[in-house]
This record gives C-alpha cells, sequence and structure tokens, in this order.
C-alpha cells in the first residue's frame, strides 16, 4: 500500500510556510494591551495570524520601568520595524487597558508611517459585574 503523500499545510511536516521569504503584509491589525505593569504590541494580518509582537519586557526594561511610556514607546516601534520591512502600509488599531503607555505607544505607530484606518478602544467595562477586591489598607 503506498503512503499518502503529506500536504503541504499540514502541522506534521513541521513548518507550515516558508520562512526564507517573508510574505508581503500591505494591511494589519496592531493591537496594544497597556497594563500597569508592562505594555504589548502584536501585529496581526486582517485575518488574525500574528506576524510579530514586542513588550517592554523582550525590549530589556525590567521591573517598574516596564510601564512606563518611553518603554511602551519603544515596545511599539520595536514591533513596528518588522512589519514596515515586510510591507505593511496601513493599519487598524485596537487599544485595550489603562496603563500609561497607551498614547506613547500610538505616538510611536503614528511616527512611523503606516496609514491608521481607525483606532478603536476596546478596554474591557464591566456593566457592575463582578464584585471588586476589598481596598488595599496601607
Amino acid at each position: 500500500m503506498a503512503k499518502p503523500i503529506p500536504k503541504i499545510g499540514s502541522r506534521k511536516n513541521g513548518r507550515i510556510g516558508s520562512r526564507k521569504h517573508p510574505r508581503k503584509i500591505p494591511r494589519g491589525v496592531i493591537y496594544i494591551q497597556a497594563s500597569f505593569n508592562n505594555t504589548i504590541v502584536t501585529v496581526t494580518d486582517v485575518r488574525g495570524r500574528v506576524i510579530c509582537w514586542s513588550s517592554a519586557g523582550s525590549c530589556g526594561f525590567k521591573g517598574t520601568r516596564r510601564g512606563t511610556p518611553f518603554a511602551a514607546q519603544t515596545a511599539a516601534a520595536n514591533a513596528i520595524r518588522t512589519v514596515a520591512d515586510q510591507g505593511m502600509r496601513r493599519a487598524e488599531v485596537m487599544i485595550k487597558g489603562p496603563g500609561l503607555g497607551r498614547d506613547a505607544a500610538l505616538r510611536a505607530i503614528r511616527r512611523s508611517g503606516i496609514l491608521l484606518r481607525f483606532i478603536r478602544d476596546v478596554t474591557l467595562m464591566p456593566h457592575n459585574g463582578c464584585r471588586s477586591p476589598k481596598k488595599r489598607r496601607v
């Protein structure tokens, strides 16, 4: 009995696509997740597949410095530099979280020259759902 021919895109044979020539991505979505402790910038294509990501921690910032606007700006510039080389021209931006790095990351994306179609705040808002934890006594 003959062996079945494995599909090119199957996960059994390891790699799904060629890594030598990165895909040309003209449009994408940039997600900024800004917490008080860190800022994570993820760039995906329109279908939602992650192209690259960067965070303040992966840029070399440690401890409380990860939550600063400068760390967020560095993380955003890092992620955008990678996708700009792959040919991204237009993007949509989704911002989530209450952190200090929101505006700084957005400013870094604007400065990079990528045209932004829209900027949407997708921060989760409870409509009086769960009970919040007790207030800290210091």
